[in-house]
């Protein structure tokens, strides 16, 4: 994974730091310099900002004050609660955060080797889907002698300063982390899938089994590795005030732990095993607490053992950390980000997934067909110029993952351009052979839409049957230029690629095998009251459609003498005047079986509306016997752009 890293600003963390020491001086970062733009551009701090290295702060300084924890940090000046809670989950996580902080060791200051100190360290961060090297020197913003940013509560302990310096940079200065998102932070520093949560419109509360569902997911999502985070809504005037309950609106939380706790004492509660689902937070400010049930000092501990709490690490101080039961949280808690750490190995115990990625951006174009920033699909004149990706679905159902990233805005703030894009996705079933970009709508079916939202990142989970689909990634209004990053995870490849062709090629023999003129769009939606001669009860039917040597073939339904096919196939026809064929097999493990098929005539009429035609199974001695009816739909376009 570092082999890979890119150097930001191609400064390279060892050779600057070499030649430091060579030269026996503390690194200056020119790209980030010790002045006020790199603090602020329009709020400044409440004092004078005077620029000092951790050895002027303290007399023994160090990265990490016994070991690194997520009660290491505090919230300084700058509005940016988001990354600490960020950092606070990272804390827990050392397979995260030495990638982050890389050479942990050689980066620490050693008393016995004072010469290998050159005043510059190193972070890394996963920036729209690579490693990105960050260089700093440690020259960090203090107003009377105190760090006015991130802070550990170890005065001598540097890292949580060091690693904001680096994400300041990437973004421009200080200023710009504030007001974010905890979720960003988190993908920027492990590379996860981030989903946010509306507990407040699911209101899982309400509802114990949802609630069941929820809590379930995500214990499996910390307990994987993954890292979750809330915060409560709040209007511009109420944020950071604090509730009755002592919960903070406007505010985020780091989640520090899930988990079913045991209730009772001794063995009867062993075997009892009654258990009630808590939840773990920590206020970033490191101060300031739930006040409900469950809270440090509540009554409800009682029904707790003391060895049972001595392996939660229960401790009555107001030290930013404390516990709520799961009903609670997702009645006070407005949003949460779950970010899922998506295994994507071959070598696992767990679900193992397949990853697709694909960097694009909107763009404008005077040629229509050129055109890639239709907006959403309430555009229909637009929509389909927007990019499109196909991928098939191989099993008979299968969970697929999708996240759409743009490009983070944060580093424009200075310039007023920092709000992100309202965007999102929509996910067409379409014809099973497609493999040109689509140009009408009429004929797909729309199986999934995302919410459009100006978030870094929008996520969507759904279970799609075997076929083939199309995603439209997508700006809500059209005409927004952006970048963006599409990842789609299945369990088995599912080929996802971009459809660039709008259209056949013209090749040097086409115009002596002739130049597809017309395209045909079949859509078999269902066949009824098959005949099955070889088998008792019902068939394993399937669909073959063919036309012109090339046939599409539609997935195996199982027992059954009433398939509802939902199968579509797109041709480009050299020959208009040729039939279209369509064919129902029973599937045999010998040798499949012909049930009866219905030859489409190249003057048949186009509908929209299924039309119910009878099977016919030729070649018996006495009469054609007709096995059943099919349900299909037929539409030609003179025009090979119309589909």
């Amino acid at each position: 994974m570092f082999s890979s890293t890119t150097p930001y600003k191609n400064q390279l963390y060892a050779d600057l730091k070499r030649d430091c020491i060579k030269n026996k001086k503390l690194f200056e970062d020119p790209e980030f310099p010790a002045i006020n733009s790199s603090v602020f551009y329009s709020k400044p701090p409440p004092g004078t900002v005077e620029w000092k290295r951790p050895g002027e702060i303290t007399e023994s300084p160090h990265l990490f004050v016994e070991g690194i924890s997520s009660h290491d940090l505090n919230q300084g000046e700058v509005g940016n609660c988001w990354f600490v809670a960020a950092c606070s989950c990272l804390a827990l996580k050392p397979n995260l955060w030495k990638k982050v902080i890389p050479n942990w060791k050689e980066q620490e200051w050693d008393p016995s080797y004072p010469q290998n100190y050159a005043g510059i360290f190193h972070f890394q961060f996963w920036i729209f889907g690579e490693w990105i090297d960050v260089v700093v020197d440690d020259r960090l913003p203090t107003i009377n002698g105190q760090l006015i940013y991130c802070h550990s509560k170890q005065n001598n302990e540097f890292w949580s300063a060091l690693l904001e310096k680096a994400y300041a940079k990437l973004f421009g200065c200080y200023e710009s982390l504030d007001g974010g998102n905890t979720g960003d932070a988190v993908v920027d520093f492990s590379g996860a899938v981030a989903e946010t949560i509306n507990l407040e419109a699911e209101a899982f509360y309400k509802d114990q089994e949802k609630q069941d569902r929820l809590f379930d997911d995500l214990f499996k999502v910390y307990d994987r590795g993954g890292i979750i985070s809330c915060s409560i809504k709040a209007q511009p005037h109420e944020i950071e005030n604090m509730m009755e309950n002592g919960l903070v609106k406007g505010h985020a939380y780091s989640v520090t732990a899930v988990k079913r706790v045991r209730l009772g004492h001794g063995l009867i509660a062993y075997f009892k095993n009654e258990t009630i689902p808590l939840i773990r937070m920590r206020n970033p400010w490191g101060k300031i607490e739930w006040k409900g049930a469950w809270s440090d000092s509540s009554e409800e501990w009682t029904q707790v053992g003391n060895t049972e709490r001595g392996n939660l690490g229960i401790t009555v101080e107001d030290d930013g950390e404390f516990w709520m039961s799961f009903t609670d949280w997702c009645k006070f808690f407005t949003d949460a980000d779950v970010c899922r750490l998506i295994n994507t190995s071959l070598i696992s115990l767990e679900k193992m997934w397949h990853e697709v990625v694909h960097f694009g951006s909107w763009t404008k174009n005077a040629e229509p067909l050129l055109n890639r920033c239709g907006g959403c699909a309430n555009n229909r004149q637009t929509f389909l110029q927007n990019p499109q990706y196909m991928f098939d679905v191989t099993k008979e159902a299968n969970e697929v993952l999708f996240s759409l990233q743009q490009r983070d805005k944060k580093i424009h703030r200075k310039t007023g351009q920092g709000e992100n894009l309202s965007i999102g996705f929509s996910i067409l079933k379409v014809e099973q052979n497609r493999k040109y970009r689509m140009h009408d709508i009429l004929t797909q079916k729309s199986v999934a839409t995302s919410i459009y939202i100006n978030a870094r990142t929008v996520f969507l989970r759904c279970t799609l049957p075997q076929g083939r689909y199309v995603i439209i990634p997508s700006t809500f209004k059209p005409l927004m230029l952006g970048d963006y990053m599409l990842r789609v995870f299945t369990d088995v490849d599912s080929n996802c690629r971009e459809l660039t062709e709008d259209k056949p090629k013209i090749k040097c023999w086409s115009s002596f095998l002739g130049y597809p003129q017309v395209v045909s769009h079949v859509y078999v939606h269902s066949a009824e009251g098959l005949q099955n001669q070889d088998t008792q009860g019902g068939a394993d039917p399937y669909v073959m459609i063919s036309c012109e040597g090339r046939s599409v073939k539609s997935p195996i339904f199982k027992d059954t003498l009433q398939a509802e096919f939902a199968t579509s196939a797109i041709f480009y026809r050299k020959k208009p005047g040729k039939s279209i064929t369509v064919e129902v097999w029973n599937s045999n493990a010998v040798k499949d079986e012909f049930m009866g098929q219905v030859v489409l005539s190249a003057g048949l009429k186009d509908s929209m509306d299924p039309q119910r035609l009878q099977l016919r199974k030729s070649g018996r001695q006495m009469a054609d016997e007709m096995p059943g009816t099919i349900s299909l739909r037929v539409i030609t376009a003179a025009q090979l752009t119309a589909m």
